[in-house]
């Protein structure tokens, strides 16, 4: 007999059994508990996530809003380009990070394999351009100047350039109608960088990854309202990447257009004779230096008198914005900040200071009038005036005698605005005043014309100039004193006296820091856009202005306009009675002071056109002197400087006379001609932008032929340094015939009479 049951399995075997389906049965249990929990308690929240997994975005970027002259002509616009780009995201997939795809790119655009190389790397502090500043993750521009055909190529051959895309693309475009550049004034874009996003992500504004930012000049000043809102179209996908729906859409809003007060035509005679200023100064002859003027840089501002409104701005040496656009070259970027290029990027109107020599006159004048010495009294013009063993020389040394502080302005009388500062500088204290606050009439009336601050203009970047007044001496020596101390010797050289005796009393106001301060020199800095507010206060009756270039924010359709209207930061310290005979004064300077030569003995139709101007010849040590012409009449204000250029009248006077001939037509008889005023009083209404966005071009005069064919012709200039042609399509600006003007400026130019700034 046997004991095997008969199922023929022993009891161990059948406990092995039960255990196994112990675990079958608990591991169903748990794949039940976790599907539930998965599918039930959490189902909808994994719904969502999945969803989301499957939904895709598509941008369709903002065409950005132009920027227009006064008349409606566009300075910065957009046009349709062929943009070649990659994704640097698909490229790094590769085994060659994109090498071999980007060599096959370059041979069908025509460059080099380094080139295309170099411009898909990011930047970074160690990289130079040319480089990809912009977000690594949206697709790097490799060249907006694609063919039909290269393009073509890519899209067919699809498969040979993997995270290559060929489309056409609304590109940025700088136009220079008829040649005026204005790129100072403009700017230029970059992409938008992941900082950037990060900061402005919780704002009413954030940035997409495939924004251009503006990165100085208007473009930043006013890139909220220019940018626009990129569209983004979200669409459902299945795992294979195909479309199944649409999720939601958001269209693309374009950006508002920018009106400005600038008008191209007079724009481009400013940047034109501002050139041919410095040209004209490199020949002439420097006696103090031994060799021809530098004229290494300068700047123009036309401002209009009773708003602050600027009509014009000229910064040189200047480059052209356009190098910026779908990524600036290894050259072109070398060529902008290289040390050679003396920073064409400044906008020295209001980045370039330098001390203003004898136009900072009608300041000390306003300030010895409120000291309580009198606008009619008589003051000696010696030919020198001593304080403590040191001589300091009127101009060429020149005596005109006892003389009243308007006719001091109109001879630019050094030795009067010596005495007066020394005397203030004595009732004062002296180097070392009594207890209680000096009253330093001269430096506070500086700051209540509004220097040593910013002005205010809508533009980035604006530097304060100086005041030098007994604080900011006090701080400059607590920062300098140590290495005056260093290397100041008593009996050494020039520079090494100076540092020994601002090392002993660098903090304290001497007698020869108040005399030279009276006239704009020693430490005393401005820029042109300040002085040009100054002239203009004095023009309008006081009001202190701050100069704005933006005009209107228009929307893209034409019917939502925003005007940024003119506003003030201050009145003049200045009664009405003594800013009248400073005004008087300053149309002596045109009549028959030291810029007569320049207008009244010039033919200049003084009677129907009041003319008001004051010279200025700055020292600066070690360089030649800064040139200044600071100009206005009841509409306009023109200031402009050249830094190493010789005298105010001498250097730049020309060329702001024929800046107020082409505004005003004024013809070499001195006779005024309406048809070739460009602009003989401010323009006061907006240009129309129509409901399509399209913009109603100025009229013109003459015959629409020539004028079409003198259209074309601006268009085809692009070097600043060109006469000015008949300006510009689409708009048809025009430009008046110069007549006999090159020859009067010639007659001007090669006049070598020693005058008086």
């Amino acid at each position: 007999m046997t004991n095997i049951p008969e199922t023929g399995r022993t009891p161990r075997v059948q406990i092995r059994l039960v255990v196994i389906q112990i675990l079958v049965l608990s591991l169903l249990g748990t794949l039940g508990g976790r599907l539930w929990y998965l599918q039930i308690r959490e189902g909808d929240a994994y719904a969502r996530e999945a969803s989301g997994n499957h939904v895709q975005q598509v941008v369709e970027p903002a065409v950005r809003g132009s920027i227009l002259d006064a008349r409606g002509v566009p300075i910065a616009d957009n046009e349709t380009r062929l943009v070649v780009s990659a994704s640097r995201t698909e490229l790094l997939k590769m085994a060659d990070d994109g090498e071999a795809v980007l060599t096959k790119l370059a041979g069908v655009l025509g460059m080099k394999p380094k080139e295309v190389m170099d411009k898909v790397r990011l930047c970074d502090a160690q990289t130079p351009q040319p480089c990809w500043n912009g977000s690594p993750y949206q697709p790097i521009p490799v060249t907006d100047e694609a063919t039909p055909r290269q393009a073509l190529q890519i899209r067919e051959r699809a498969e040979d350039f993997p995270g290559i895309t060929a489309e056409p693309q609304a590109v940025r475009r700088y136009t220079s109608p008829g040649g005026a550049n204005t790129a100072q004034v403009l700017g230029y874009l970059s992409p938008v960088t992941d900082e950037e996003i990060t900061k402005a992500q919780d704002t009413d504004s954030p940035y997409l990854r495939s924004d251009q930012v503006g990165r100085s000049g208007l473009e930043r000043e006013y890139d909220k309202q220019l940018r626009g809102k990129a569209g983004v179209t979200r669409y459902e996908v299945d795992n294979l990447g195909r479309v199944i729906g649409e999720a939601e859409a958001d269209p693309a809003q374009p950006g508002d257009n920018l009106v400005t007060s600038i008008d191209a035509r007079v724009q481009r005679v400013a940047e034109y004779e501002l050139n041919e200023a410095m040209k004209a100064a490199r020949k002439q002859y420097d006696d103090n230096t031994g060799e021809n003027y530098k004229a290494d840089s300068g700047s123009v501002v036309v401002m209009e008198a009773k708003t602050g409104r600027v009509v014009a701005m000229a910064s040189n040496p200047t480059y052209d914005p356009n190098a910026w656009v779908g990524g600036i070259s290894a050259g072109d970027y070398a060529q902008l900040t290289g040390k050679d290029s003396n920073y064409p990027l400044l906008n020295r109107a209001i980045q370039g200071q330098s001390a203003p020599g004898s136009i900072f006159k009608v300041v000390s004048t306003a300030a010895a009038v409120e000291a309580g010495y009198p606008f009619n009294g008589n003051y000696d013009c010696s030919s020198s005036y001593s304080v403590g063993g040191q001589v300091f020389q009127n101009f060429e040394s020149q005596s005109y005698g006892p003389i009243d502080l308007g006719r001091a302005l109109e001879v630019s009388c050094d030795t009067v605005f010596y005495r007066l500062a020394h005397s203030e500088w004595q009732k004062d204290g002296g180097i070392n005043p009594e207890k209680g606050e000096p009253n330093d009439y001269f430096y506070q009336a500086a700051h209540d014309f509004g220097l040593g601050a910013e002005t205010g203009i809508d533009l980035p970047n604006e530097v304060t100039g100086r005041v030098p007044d007994r604080e900011w001496k006090q701080s400059y020596w607590e920062a300098n004193k140590d290495a005056w101390c260093k290397t100041g010797k008593k009996d050494g050289s020039y520079v090494e006296k100076i540092a020994y005796e601002n090392c002993l009393e660098g903090n304290k106001m001497r007698a020869g820091d108040e005399i030279n301060y009276s006239i704009g020199q020693g430490d005393t800095l401005v820029t042109p856009i300040q002085m040009a507010t100054v002239y203009g206060a004095i023009a309008n009756g006081g009001t202190l202005y701050d100069p704005t270039v933006g005009k209107a924010i228009v929307s893209a359709d034409g019917k939502n306009v925003s005007e940024i209207e003119p506003t003030s930061h201050g009145k003049l310290p200045v009664s009405k009675k003594t800013l009248a005979e400073m005004d008087e004064a300053l149309a002596g300077v045109a009549t028959r002071g030291t810029a007569a030569w320049r207008f009244a003995q010039d033919g200049w139709p003084q009677e129907e056109i009041p003319m008001h101007a004051k010279t200025g010849t700055a020292e600066v040590y070690g360089k030649q002197t800064t040139s200044w012409f600071a100009t206005y009449t009841e509409d306009y204000t023109v200031v402009m400087n050249i830094s190493q250029g010789g005298t105010g009248s001498g250097a730049s006077g020309p060329a702001v006379r024929n800046i107020y001939d082409a505004l005003y037509g004024v013809s070499d008889d001195g006779e005024i001609n309406p048809e070739n005023a460009l602009l003989p009083t401010p323009q006061k209404s907006l240009p129309k932008i129509k409901t399509d966005g399209s913009i109603t071009a100025p009229k013109v005069k003459g015959d629409p032929a020539k004028e079409q064919r003198a259209s074309q012709q601006g268009e085809a200039e692009s070097e600043p340094t060109q006469q000015p042609a008949a300006v510009q399509t689409p708009a048809a600006v025009q430009t008046p015939a110069t007549g006999n003007r090159d020859t009067r400026r010639a007659r001007r130019g090669s006049s070598r009479r020693r005058r008086r700034t």
